[in-house]
Order: structure tokens, then C-alpha cells, then sequence
């Protein structure tokens, strides 16, 4: 008997990604119990028995939905089924704090699954997003108009995640579940018209498909794919912008800032707002053009900016500062 087309998709995309030849401790797979991040699980399953790897299964609990601890409950049973070598699950508090529900536990997510990894001592995380998932986030981005990184969509690798199937399509990963006979669950939250990322998945996409032609969505991710090398390269410089003209007492020097490209400044005085305590998913283009105006200041106005997570930039003479509360100018 052959095997499934769907499958040995899954399975090529987790071996292209070196998860079998990692060799230095578990890889863990983050599962809701949704058909992309269980085919995930079960070809990472089969793709680490060769080698004697030690996939752990892992579930998180945002205490969103009635009886989600029951659900959860129930993806750990699957997980061990499934076939991996330990399972665990966790419950998170999300706060939203201003943000909306879907950031927010987004954030809470990631933190405990970093949690987890350290835990297991791995270096790895993998997640089931797939390219629907990517044109979704691309075409959020470009509505929100938050520019070229937003419009790059998701990374294939950071910290410890991997996105493994971001190449894959869903209804790959659906096809994959059904060819393996495991009962996958549909979150209801995807189909709640109250999120924007369900409405344009279930609204937005379809009628784009549906007035612009077949593969739009493949458009989107492939924009995203093209774009993520020039973000990363002008994160680069960033990086070494900021290592080169910041000083932790006296800021930035206006007049030798002022000489960088546009696309450099702002990100880098992006990157000093990030690290004097903003939080990223609050930080917007409306804040990085404030500060942006604070270095064409030639009137050396003292005007404070009021950014996310309660720092404060502000001019003081030839420099552009950056403090948090605590801090006294």
C-alpha cells in the first residue's frame, strides 16, 4: 500500500527541517488538537524513530472556553496515542492589558512554551502554522498598514520555534489527519466572526480567490518569502546602528543619527524602544514617527513621547533619551 500523498508531505516538510538530526535532547511539538499542529506531531513521531529522538507533546490551556481543561485532558490522551515519548499540558493566564484577546494569548503561549522547553532541555519548539496561516498574518498586516515587517508574515525560525509546515496548506494537513485516522478538533474561535483573523479566513480570502482567481493565497506567502531577507538585513543594521551611536546615559546624539538612512533610523530607534521596556506587540509606526520627528527637532523642544509599557522618550538638548518611569530625566 502506498503512502498518502498528504502525508508524506507532512513528513518531508518536519525531515527538511532537521528535526531528526538534532540529537541534543527532546523536540517538543506545541498541539491544540487541531488537524495542522497533530499532523505535525505524528510525522515528527515517525520522523525521530530512527534516530532515537524523544518527542514531547504539548498542550496549552488559555482558559478562554468553557470546558477547556477537559480539552485539554483530551489532547494529552491523543498525544500518547499519537506516539510521543512524554506529553504535558499547561494553563496560562491571559491578560489582555490593553491588547486584544488573540495577541495576548498569543504572548502567553509562546512564554510557557519557552518554560517548557527549558524545562525538557530543548532547543526546539515546533508549531503547526502552515501558508494559510502566512497569507492570513500578510494580509492582516497589509490592512494594518505596519509596514515591511508585518507584511513579511511569520518567521521559519526563531528563539527556539519552528514553523515546519509553513510551506504546506491546510487542507494538507486535514488530508494528512483523515489518511492516518486521527480525529482532529476544530476551535470554534475559527469560526467566530468576532476575530478579525476569522473573519478574513473565512470572508476575506475566499472572496479575494473568488474575484482576483486561484492563488492568492500562495501570493501572499510568497511575498512574505521575499521580503523577509531585505527585513532581516535592515534588522542587521539596525543592530549595529544601535551598537555604534547609543549610549546608556546620554541617548542618542541627534546630529549623528540624522545622517543614517530612514529605513535604519527608524528601526533602530525602534529596537532602543524595545529595549528600554516596550512591549513589541504595542509598539506601532505612530510611535516610531514620533520619535522620528523628536530627531528633526532643530528647536531642541523638551516634548515628551508617552510609549507603550510606560517609557518615556523625550529631547534634552543634542540627545534623544529614553527612560522608563522609574528612571528620573
Amino acid at each position: 500500500m502506498s503512502l498518502d500523498a498528504d502525508v508524506a508531505a507532512v513528513r518531508l516538510a518536519v525531515r527538511r527541517h532537521g528535526v531528526v538530526a538534532l540529537g541534543d535532547g527532546a523536540v517538543l511539538v506545541a498541539c491544540s488538537g487541531g488537524a495542522d499542529s497533530l499532523a505535525l506531531l505524528a510525522a515528527t513521531v515517525f520522523e525521530t524513530r530512527a534516530s532515537g529522538g524523544r518527542v514531547v507533546g504539548v498542550t496549552v490551556d488559555h482558559g478562554l472556553q468553557d470546558g477547556s481543561a477537559e480539552h485539554a485532558a483530551r489532547v494529552v490522551a491523543q498525544m500518547a496515542r499519537v506516539g510521543a515519548d512524554e506529553t504535558c499540558s499547561a494553563r496560562v493566564q491571559v491578560e489582555s492589558a490593553g491588547r486584544g484577546p488573540e495577541a495576548a494569548a498569543r504572548e502567553a503561549r509562546y512564554a510557557v512554551l519557552e518554560q517548557m522547553a527549558e524545562h525538557f532541555g530543548s532547543t526546539t519548539v515546533l508549531l503547526g502554522h502552515t501558508l494559510d496561516d502566512q497569507a492570513e498574518t500578510v494580509l492582516l498586516g497589509l490592512t494594518r498598514g505596519s509596514g515591511g515587517r508585518s507584511i513579511a508574515g511569520m518567521r521559519l525560525a526563531f528563539d527556539v520555534f519552528r514553523r515546519p509546515l509553513l510551506a504546506l496548506r491546510r487542507s494538507q494537513t486535514v488530508a494528512a489527519c483523515r489518511a492516518e485516522g486521527l480525529e482532529f478538533w476544530t476551535d470554534p474561535h475559527n469560526a467566530d466572526p468576532r476575530f478579525t483573523r476569522s473573519r478574513v479566513r473565512h470572508t476575506v480570502l475566499p472572496t479575494l480567490e473568488r474575484e482576483l482567481g486561484p492563488g492568492v493565497a500562495e501570493t501572499l506567502a510568497r511575498t512574505a518569502e521575499q521580503l523577509r531577507p531585505d527585513m532581516e538585513a535592515l534588522d542587521r543594521f539596525a543592530e549595529t546602528a544601535y551598537a555604534r551611536y547609543h549610549d546608556d546615559v546620554a541617548g542618542f546624539d541627534v546630529a549623528e543619527i540624522a545622517t543614517l538612512e530612514p529605513a535604519v533610523r527608524t528601526r533602530m530607534l525602534r529596537l532602543a524602544a524595545l529595549r528600554a521596556g516596550c512591549p513589541s506587540g504595542e509598539l506601532f509606526a505612530v510611535h516610531v514617527d514620533a520619535l522620528e520627528r523628536q530627531v528633526a527637532n532643530r528647536d531642541r523642544l523638551p516634548k515628551a513621547i508617552q510609549l507603550p509599557g510606560h517609557v518615556t522618550a523625550y529631547r534634552q538638548g543634542d540627545h534623544l533619551r529614553f527612560a522608563a518611569p522609574s528612571v528620573e530625566s
